[in-house]
């Protein structure tokens, strides 16, 4: 699958949505099997508050937290001073000793060749450790959908790469073959979360944070990139109708994977 460079990141934009990103991440701690793992990695940690999760679980833990992004690794070691902190390329991390919970909230998607980053990630668990991630996995979404009809139209053809899915999420039957051969017990399942925002602006606001920033990252000046959005917005408004109270219902599937590495 082609792949596009890593888009930039803003924490505040990010952290607009904080509760209903957050949910997920709390979700897939709570079903962590691990009663005090000593030693926690969260990567792609984003800007700290997956990792603050962490911590509220096991305060005891010695906790890393890794991202590619210089503004969320400067946003988690100015809000979260007392962890540790490392900007790096998540692709190519490499545990200096095998360590009990590689966590990863969000992050995972952005990266091609999961055949092999899983096992490679597993590798890195001491017997017994825990590999626990969470994905978007909502490519053909309505939403995605409309961003890739609005990017391929009359107006806009040309200005992006030909590829424009930026990233990778394989099934739950690749997840399990990738993870099986090394694990103990692998857990995966999907979980679709309707979110209820104000209006279809608060979903395009969503992805602005997130899955359309590789669009805007394209583009080359500000005023192209909120053409792009309002665009975006009237698209959006032709798929999610508004309900009863005036807001949208915004369903986003997304997969999650819990291995235990063998002991």
């Amino acid at each position: 699958m082609g792949h596009l460079h890593m888009p930039t990141w803003d924490a505040s934009q990010y952290l607009r949505f904080a509760a209903e990103r957050g949910r997920p991440c709390r979700d897939l701690v709570a079903h962590i099997p691990l009663y005090a793992p000593q030693t926690v990695v969260d990567l792609g940690c984003g800007p700290g508050n997956s990792t603050e999760v962490l911590a509220n679980r096991w305060p005891e833990a010695r906790l890393l937290g890794i991202d590619n992004s210089p503004e969320m690794i400067a946003r988690a070691r100015a809000d979260y001073p007392q962890w540790n902190w490392e900007q790096a390329d998540i692709a190519r991390w490499r545990a200096d000793e095998p360590v009990d919970l590689i966590f990863s909230n969000a992050a995972l998607h952005w990266l091609p060749a999961h055949e092999r980053l899983f096992p490679h990630l597993l590798s890195q668990l001491a017997p017994g450790g825990v590999l626990a991630v969470q994905m978007p996995a909502d490519g053909d979404a309505p939403a995605h959908m409309a961003m890739r009809a609005v990017a391929t139209g009359a107006q806009w053809r040309g200005q992006f790469p030909a590829e424009i899915r930026p990233w990778s999420v394989e099934t739950p039957a690749a997840y399990y073959d990738l993870l099986a051969p090394g694990a103990s017990q692998v857990e995966i399942w999907l979980t679709d979360y309707v979110h209820v925002l104000p209006d279809v602006a608060a979903i395009a606001e969503w992805y602005r944070g997130s899955g359309m920033r590789s669009y805007l990252d394209a583009l080359s000046s500000e005023d192209e990139r909120t053409q792009f959005i309002a665009d975006v917005i009237e698209e959006l408004a032709r798929i999610y109708e508004p309900r009863i109270d005036g807001c949208v219902l915004f369903p986003f599937r997304r997969i999650f994977l819990i291995a235990t590495r063998q002991s």
